[in-house]
């Protein structure tokens, strides 16, 4: 039925124009976004069969999110709808060097933090899915939801379907410690893993000489058939070095490292793991890193959590697309 299915939580994005303060700020920008939604959104501009599983309150902001995932072709047919709880926000505060760019949520009790194990029909989701998709933030949300979380991974081993996971850590929602106990256990169902260096040391206390001995580690530790490893160097706030690699059965994939002038960073990590799993499922993983990191470096030039780049976008990064106007 589905290439990919994706399961957590989307937020309403506000930020003040003109790298304003939001103490300064008389209007705000609004944008809808969230990491399993980002990658669902990419991935259903590339053309696969993609659903996400949320859960929303029945008001207008839980519609908006609905439909900014519905008008990008994402299948929203298993949301759940709540009549108690909210639409989380986070405000972006957009900064210029030397002062670095700010987030602030405001998301407790979202309607998705509420949502209890056994109220999504997994096994008629993912019975004939290729790929599951979450990632750590799912889980950090509450306790319900990681039970959720745990439910949804034990479903899709049992009914064959690949699982990829993005430890994504957010020092915000829960403690190292915290995160560690909860996704420790959900690790001998992943089949492949993304994460940062940092990420990896923080929650598993995994670490090494370099990113590319983490990346065995965590290999050999929990299994997984395939690490990936996201690598950016903060030149400016605005000027990074970008690129990626990921590990399987004793080999590296590299790709070329792509310098990106930034209009909004926020949603890179979550394009670099829709274009992966589509050159995952299309080819191998070689494929994966190299449309990954195309789609991550094209994710910097586009305001908003959501890249609107095209396949053929990303075709060309690949194939070394120049920079002069196109016309």
């Amino acid at each position: 039925m589905y290439d990919v299915v994706t399961f957590g939580e989307a937020m309403i994005r506000l930020s003040p124009p003109h790298f304003q303060r939001l103490e300064q700020a008389q209007s705000l920008e609004v944008q809808v976004g969230g990491a399993e939604l980002n990658v669902a959104v990419a991935l259903s501009r590339l053309g696969l069969r993609v659903c996400w599983v949320s859960r929303l309150p029945q008001n207008p902001l839980g519609a908006m999110i609905r439909n900014k995932a519905r008008e990008q072709g994402v299948d929203t047919s298993h949301i759940l709808w709540a009549k108690e709880g909210r639409a989380g926000l986070y405000f972006v505060e957009f900064g210029a060097s030397p002062r670095a760019s700010r987030v602030l949520y405001d998301r407790a009790a979202s309607a998705i933090s509420q949502i209890q194990p056994g109220e999504v029909g997994w096994e008629e989701i993912l019975r004939k899915t290729r790929l599951f998709h979450v990632s750590g933030i799912t889980p950090a949300l509450s306790t319900s939801a990681a039970q959720a979380t745990g439910e949804a991974l034990q479903v899709a081993k049992k009914v064959g379907c690949t699982v990829s996971y993005d430890l994504n850590y957010r020092a915000r929602l829960w403690t190292e410690e915290k995160a560690r106990q909860v996704q420790t256990p959900f690790m001998d169902k992943v089949d492949i893993l993304f994460s940062t260096e940092e990420d990896t040391g923080r929650v598993f206390g995994i670490r090494g000489d370099d990113y590319r001995a983490v990346a065995h580690k965590l290999a050999e530790h929990f299994g997984f058939q395939v690490v990936c490893i996201t690598l950016r160097e903060d030149i400016t706030v605005w000027r990074n070095r970008w690129t990626a690699i990921a590990y399987s059965e004793g080999k590296f994939y590299d790709d070329r490292s792509y310098e990106v002038e930034i209009v909004d960073r926020l949603g890179a990590g979550d394009s670099f793991a829709a274009g992966f799993i589509y050159g995952y499922l299309a080819g191998d993983i070689a494929q994966g890193v190299r449309y990954g990191n195309a789609l991550a470096a094209l994710k910097h030039s586009i305001p908003g959590d959501v890249n609107w780049a095209t396949g053929e976008e990303m075709e060309a990064q690949i194939k070394g697309a120049g920079l002069r106007i196109s016309r």
